[in-house]
């Protein structure tokens, strides 16, 4: 719509100010739209926060009692903020009681630092009871409860003949219609004559107390006094600490921690914690839209001569263009002439060369100072800038991990030839060991196998949150230490090279065997496409066998598929190397088949199903601990189908196969070739092949 204005001369001098402030003012009727937006919209998501924190951070209470994790009130709580097998019911909203094979119990008070919560007999006990053998031993799920170490017992021995052995009187209860013949005795489990006197009686039951003989109360006292339970289930402090809420998924039927963002396999990330965080974040957002919206605003405005906010010349920037013109440090790290280098490997003699792969050439050297190292000299790509090389040592330089391969260097961006400079670690790769040329001489125990995948996991890990792909994780690039602790090797190497390189099969894509199947449909290697590869080095600490291996079936070539198949028909013992104690040891039975069914998560056709890198290292941590748990405070191993897999394993799903994700998925085809080209003389940064 047009508006005609007549000329200024019949309007007064404020009417014109007016119609000038209305036409400035129009062009920024979007910006302020945005604006009211930003206050409105940015603030509200900022609050967004994941529906089971909300649901597991409302207050539980069975009457002065708080009831949080693993307790849950069955018909009133979200089972969600529980853990399987620790129901409880709140009687007239005033007493919860715990249901135990032997009787209903009432919770008097929980101590939930120490695990621990204090019980006494929901009906009270009378000297009737005793004396009509209403008394029953107590009956633990031990999967789920215990009683501590060094627990008082009151041991009642019934039907004992007391006519031979007057001395055993002082412990008889005084019940109607007994006599000598027929008595009920009451002693304590550690009394030295309780072996004496079981064996003159014909019934003997036991009950725990909470105190010890010292205690003046009379029998019935001290059982209505009631006694400590610890449980077991997921320590759900570290969840705690980190902000969040502990519960439990009955999708995936494991532990979870239920954190403002989403729910995690352990803790709560950094930052996943802070609402107000959040809200800032919110408001802050809108307040710098505005701001920038007014910038614009009087920029546009100024007179075409202003030098406001003008741009400057990039004049200033050539002094840093040439990054180490007559430099002795680039990015902090040394610059090392082509000659030194030289002189360290004896001019690259074959003698020196650790590796060779699609990178490059890798040799051992030995610098001037007496360092030993590895010296990656990479191929030459003659259409790849020097200014991108340099780029790419800087990002290289901000890692700093105990688990990676530490950069000492690199050459002048000036120089003949891109040669990368990296600690040398001597002990092999975990290839080697598993199955290479070090295997000869003793294979590596479990728990160094269980250390080396946790380790690997921190380090890849630490990549992601870094925003770096490894894109070739495999046990070529995992090296150890004397203490065979481990090095990553290779890592954010890759992006140094376009997707399209060729010119070696194995080059940046990865290497046969561990290579994520979507990246044959779409050509693109992400952070999932590392936990796929990292479920087959899994895989291989349980198994001993290499990633590819033609000599095997040939739906069996490829690892993964292999692995895939026996963990769908449950036949860990085909695919678990018997050699670290699967069969004769039953804890490591138990956490290698823990991690196999965590490797087959990584192995999922779709990357959307695998889990997080960072949900994969909780997990192992999770399995390590619960294992260590379970060494210390399970005093009976049970072989009936009631045994947990771990401590704290919640009870089997009620109804079928527990693994089910990958049943219906079509593996991929085993390779026909293998362009391998990796050769572990000693060991290295090994060249991504």
């Amino acid at each position: 719509m047009l508006i005609f204005f007549p000329p200024s001369s019949h309007f007064p001098v404020s009417q014109m100010n007016q119609i000038r402030s209305i036409d400035l003012a129009a062009p920024l009727l979007p910006a302020l739209n945005l604006v009211l937006f930003s206050f409105i919209f940015l603030p509200t998501t900022a609050f967004a926060v994941d529906e089971n924190f909300t649901i597991c951070s409302v207050p539980r209470y069975c009457g002065k009692l708080n009831i949080k994790f693993p307790f849950f009130i069955q018909g009133r709580d979200d089972p969600r903020c529980g853990y399987p097998g620790f129901e409880i019911h709140c009687r007239n909203n005033t007493k919860p009681i715990l249901s135990l094979g032997d009787g209903n119990y009432s919770i008097d008070d929980i101590f939930y630092p120490n695990q621990s919560f204090l019980v006494s007999r929901a009906v009270r006990f009378e000297r009737d009871s005793i004396c009509n053998h209403k008394i029953r031993n107590i009956s633990l799920p031990n999967d789920r409860y215990q009683l501590p170490p060094g627990n008082t017992k009151i041991v009642f021995l019934f039907n004992c003949n007391l006519t031979s052995i007057p001395i055993l009187s002082p412990h008889k209860i005084s019940c109607p219609a007994e006599n000598e013949t027929n008595s009920t005795l009451a002693l304590f489990h550690s009394d030295p004559q309780l072996k004496f006197a079981s064996e003159n009686c014909k019934e003997r039951v036991e009950t725990p107390v909470g105190c010890d003989q010292g205690n003046r109360l009379h029998v019935e006292g001290l059982l209505n006094k009631g006694f400590v339970l610890n449980w077991i289930a997921s320590n759900c402090s570290i969840c705690e600490k980190s902000g969040g809420k502990c519960g439990f998924d009955y999708r995936t039927y494991h532990f979870k921690c239920f954190c403002p963002d989403r729910p995690h396999a352990w803790h709560c990330t950094p930052g996943t914690n802070t609402l107000g965080l959040k809200l800032g974040l919110g408001i802050g957002g809108s307040v710098t839209v505005m701001i920038l919206i007014f910038c614009i605003f009087v920029v546009r405005r100024r007179p075409a001569s202003s030098n406001f906010l003008r741009g400057k010349s990039p004049s200033h920037l050539s002094s840093t263009s040439d990054l180490e013109n007559n430099a002795t440090v680039c990015f902090g790290l040394p610059i090392f002439s082509y000659t030194e280098l030289v002189e360290a490997t004896n001019n690259f003699e074959d003698d020196k060369v650790l590796g060779d792969g699609g990178f490059g050439t890798v040799y051992f050297g030995k610098l001037r100072d007496g360092r030993e190292v590895a010296i990656k000299r990479l191929y030459q790509h003659n259409y790849r800038r020097h200014e991108q090389f340099m780029n790419e040592v800087e990002i290289l330089t901000r890692l700093r991990h105990k688990n990676l391969v530490s950069l000492y260097g690199c050459t002048s961006r000036r120089s003949r030839e891109l040669i990368l400079v990296y600690e040398f670690v001597p002990n092999g790769t975990v290839a080697d060991h598993l199955h290479g040329d070090h295997a000869q001489s003793g294979l590596p125990a479990w728990p160094v196998r269980m250390s080396i995948a946790i380790e690997t996991a921190t380090a890849l890990a630490y990549l992601h949150a870094s925003d770096i792909i490894h894109r070739d994780v495999k046990t070529n690039n995992i090296l150890l230490d004397e203490n065979f602790s481990v090095k990553v090797a290779d890592f954010g190497l890759s992006r140094l090279f376009p997707n399209d390189v060729t010119h070696i099969s194995t080059a940046p894509q990865g290497t046969p065997g561990y290579v994520d199947p979507e990246y044959h449909q779409c050509y693109q290697l992400t952070e999932k496409s590392d936990v796929y590869s990292f479920g087959v080095v899994l895989i291989e600490l349980i198994s001993s066998m290499p990633a590819v291996d033609i000599n095997r079936h040939r739906h069996e070539i490829n690892l993964a598929n292999l692995a895939i198949s026996k963990i769908q028909k449950c036949a860990f013992d085909e695919l678990i190397d018997p050699n670290i104690g699967y069969k004769s040891c039953e804890q490591v039975a138990r956490m290698t088949t823990l991690v196999a069914e965590l490797a087959f998560r990584c192995l999922q056709q779709e990357k959307e199903l695998r889990p997080s890198m960072e949900e994969v290292l909780e997990e192992l941590q999770r399995i390590k601990s619960e294992a260590y748990e379970s060494e210390n405070v399970q005093q009976e191993e049970h072989s009936d189908s009631e045994v947990p897999m771990s401590v704290g394993q919640p009870p089997s799903p009620p109804i079928g196969d527990q693994i089910v994700l990958l049943k219906n998925i079509q593996l991929p085809p085993s390779p026909v070739s293998v362009a391998d080209k990796w050769i572990s003389q000693r060991t290295t940064p090994n060249s991504s092949e």
